[in-house]
């Protein structure tokens, strides 16, 4: 905040000079100008505006008022987050859990508010004779950018630990298949052979996965090369020098040695780089919408495959995608599976969608805990508590079949599941409320039936979230540096 005065370097018609008083408050120098009111200044004398700055007191008022405000939405994520993961008590790990979700929105508040006031002085320091922030306010706004980054970094290192504890598992509903018959000598009676699974769809449909979940909005080569064009290219970078050049056109390069200002720096830089990152976010979106969607794609590959996928990032919430075949098998030549598409095209066949006559293939799911206890007793059959044995050890081939096994047998069950063939383990499937989408959170409890919730913003959930905190980080990370 700024309060301009204007200093009269003149005298009156009595000769007296004006008065000039300097007082110190809060570390902040003020001028106070006591003038003559009975004399009024004449038409020709020069008057010089300065600008004084007040304290920072608005800064810490709005971190205050908006860290108040980021603090509600932490606190419906660890209520959400508590419901999810089947927890009745407050204990220390939902306490843990609210700072670990209160991190990232109240980094964004130190960014949202350096930004503003790193903005502001580039925008004023351009149009008007301005003294710029003193040392030990400069000390200040630095130590808010270092909060600002090390929450980002919290936020960061949490985000990259929910996506790798992240389970998973690929439900293959493709199911052996009876060969050609052929006679068999000498008798001539005819034997049909059971061909086995092939285990290939299920390596590339994992392996697509993985794929998509290193899908960015914002491309970091581009980004860095177009902030560098307009600070160094263009000249951008001259409007953050302390003092103004002689000449307006000159470049920062002609001048012997500059003084940057820390906060014009980082203003100018990081608005330019969160414009930059937001023009590369949006025209991404539409791209995805109108051209080529990735996941969509990915989706696709699934009910080609015959293979459905279920991901729970936490106990008992997770995303389906279903994936089975509308035509029963998939290992198939390119005849049979050229032929299958263009039935399927011409609406000769079934749905892809999970309930019948529809199409919708991705769902959020809450699982109820007996359905949850039941995958976790599988499960526990084939995750391994040591470390990997050799191929060559004799023990390692029990432990193999034993791992096959289990995964045969957690893949029949979570097939019957889905076709609901345990009643104690049922679900059904309902739309989300609007609330309950603004939220993120759901309301009814799944006690005795799994909930299936239409439609599955698993990437929105899973990768696209991070566009905010990989655009505040980098921000954070390289215009600090400049």
């Amino acid at each position: 905040m700024f309060h301009d005065k204007t200093d009269v370097s003149s005298r009156n018609n009595d000769s007296t000079p004006f008065v000039t008083n300097t007082r110190a408050e809060h570390g902040e120098m003020y001028k106070v100008h006591v003038i003559n009111c009975r004399s009024l200044p004449r038409p020709n004398m020069s008057h010089k505006v300065i600008m004084y700055h007040l304290p920072f007191c608005w800064k810490k008022t709005a971190v205050a008022v908006l860290a108040s405000l980021v603090m509600f939405s932490s606190v419906l994520k660890t209520a959400s987050w508590k419901r999810r993961v089947a927890l009745t008590a407050i204990d220390l790990k939902v306490v843990m859990m609210f700072l670990l979700f209160y991190a990232g929105p109240l980094a964004n508040v130190f960014v949202l508010v350096t930004v503003a006031i790193g903005v502001y002085w580039v925008m004023l320091s351009q149009h008007m004779s301005v003294t710029l922030p003193l040392p030990h306010q400069e000390k200040h706004f630095v130590t808010y950018i270092i909060c600002a980054f090390a929450l980002k970094a919290i936020q960061f290192l949490h985000k990259l630990t929910v996506q790798l504890s992240v389970d998973i598992f690929f439900i293959d509903w493709e199911r052996p298949r009876n060969t050609p018959s052929r006679p068999v000598s000498p008798t001539g009676q005819q034997k049909r052979d059971l061909l086995p699974v092939s285990i290939w769809r299920t390596y590339i449909v994992a392996n697509a996965w993985i794929g998509i979940q290193t899908i960015r909005k914002i491309k970091p080569t581009f980004q860095i090369m177009a902030v560098l064009f307009f600070l160094e290219g263009l000249g951008f970078s001259k409007y953050t020098v302390k003092e103004p050049l002689p000449n307006s056109t000159a470049s920062v390069h002609d001048a012997s040695s500059p003084t940057y200002s820390p906060i014009l720096r980082y203003g100018l830089a990081s608005s330019l780089w969160l414009g930059i990152g937001l023009l590369q976010a949006t025209f991404t979106t539409f791209y995805e919408i109108c051209v080529y969607d990735k996941f969509l794609q990915f989706v696709d590959l699934c009910s080609i495959s015959n293979i459905s996928v279920l991901l729970l990032p936490l106990k008992c919430f997770g995303y389906y995608i279903h994936g089975r075949s509308v035509h029963g098998h998939a290992d198939t030549n390119m005849e049979e599976m050229n032929n299958n598409l263009r039935r399927e095209a011409e609406s000769l066949c079934g749905q892809r969608g999970l309930l019948p006559c529809t199409d919708m293939q991705t769902f959020q799911v809450a699982l109820s805990t007996r359905l949850r206890s039941q995958y976790d007793r599988i499960r526990e059959s084939f995750t391994e508590r040591h470390r990997p044995t050799k191929l060559n050890d004799p023990g390692s081939a029990n432990h193999w079949d034993q791992s096959i096994q289990a995964y045969t047998t957690m893949n029949h069950f979570l097939g019957s599941i889905i076709d609901h063939a345990h009643t104690d383990m049922d679900y059904y499937v309902k739309d989300k409320l609007g609330l309950e989408i603004v939220m993120d959170i759901e309301f009814l409890q799944p006690i005795e039936k799994s909930i299936f919730y239409n439609g599955m913003p698993v990437v929105y959930n899973l990768h696209v979230t991070c566009v905010d905190m990989f655009l505040t980080y980098d921000c954070m990370s390289v215009c600090q540096q400049r």
